[in-house]
């Protein structure tokens, strides 16, 4: 009779079942394929970058890397080209922007340069590119100078939204435009633009218009004739009194003020030579009597 040899058991060990499911958590997994390597690159790193020679050497093997790249020609800005501004403005946008070409384009800030030639007055609208070939464009929209501004300050090119545009060292430089006087006349060069409008029936005589109390205008023509605009309505009180001289032509007689500030009762004021000659027409007429 044959003796019984004992079978091995292909099943694991109690520890072994628990270590390879322990193996196959998602946590562990994750940390075995990512954390491990990640630790042991953070480790040479680390020791790597512990010495400062090492440290400096590198920084300067990457810093004569990127100059390597930046300043290759492609890349390269040799010139600035400025369309859309009068030759006096192009020479503010240079002086403003003092760039040494040439330039790598990685060391120019294209938002920054326009910011500095949207600040300058003349300019309206500005955009900032480089083009192929080497060249920084820069493409200018002016200010359209709309009227001419004189406060105890000085006198001014306004545009039609009253932004500055310049300086003037009189009046005649720019006899062309419409004048708008008074402090803060700058503030309402819209509502001025309407009533110039407004008054084209009048350019002939028209001398500007004055801002009186900041709060409302007055029409001013010449031979000292002024029309009182109200605060509110301004532009359809001139109308009314356009309307008015139109029909019996009022402004050709020796009238001084039209007051239309109260709407509901215009006024009149004769020139003191026409209420001169009046009160000696009634004297006569008196005396006859």
């Amino acid at each position: 009779m044959q003796p019984v040899t004992a079978t091995r058991d292909p099943a694991p060990s109690r520890l072994s079942y628990r270590m390879q499911r322990w193996m196959l958590t998602p946590g562990i997994r994750l940390a075995l394929r990512i954390g491990v390597p990640f630790a042991l690159v953070f480790s040479v790193s680390s020791a790597f970058l512990a010495s400062e020679e090492r440290r400096d050497a590198l920084n300067l093997f990457v810093a004569e890397i990127r100059t390597s790249i930046q300043e290759r020609p492609e890349f390269m800005v040799d010139l600035m080209a400025i369309d859309g501004a009068s030759e006096s403005v192009a020479a503010d946008i240079r002086e403003v922007v003092p760039i040494d070409f040439p330039i790598s384009s990685f060391d120019l800030s294209l938002q920054q340069i326009r910011d500095v030639i949207v600040g300058l007055d003349p300019v309206r609208e500005a955009t900032v590119r480089i083009r192929p070939g080497g060249v920084m464009e820069v493409q200018v929209v002016e200010r359209v100078p709309a009227v001419v501004w004189r406060d105890y300050e000085g006198v001014t090119i306004l545009d039609d939204t009253g932004a500055h545009i310049a300086e003037l060292p009189s009046r005649k430089v720019r006899a062309d435009l419409p004048l708008i006087v008074g402090e803060r006349a700058d503030l309402h060069v819209a509502e001025a633009m309407e009533l110039f409008q407004a008054a084209r029936p009048l350019e002939d005589r028209l001398r500007g218009l004055a801002r009186i109390g900041e709060r409302r205008w007055d029409l001013v023509l010449d031979r000292n004739q002024r029309i009182l605009l109200p605060e509110y309505k301004p532009v359809q009180a001139l109308r009314r009194v356009i309307a008015l001289n139109q029909v019996q032509d009022l402004l050709d007689r020796d009238v001084a003020v039209i007051d239309m500030r109260i709407g509901e009762r215009p006024t009149i004021r004769m020139t003191s030579h026409a209420v001169e000659e009046w009160r000696r027409i009634r004297q006569l007429n008196d005396g006859g009597n």
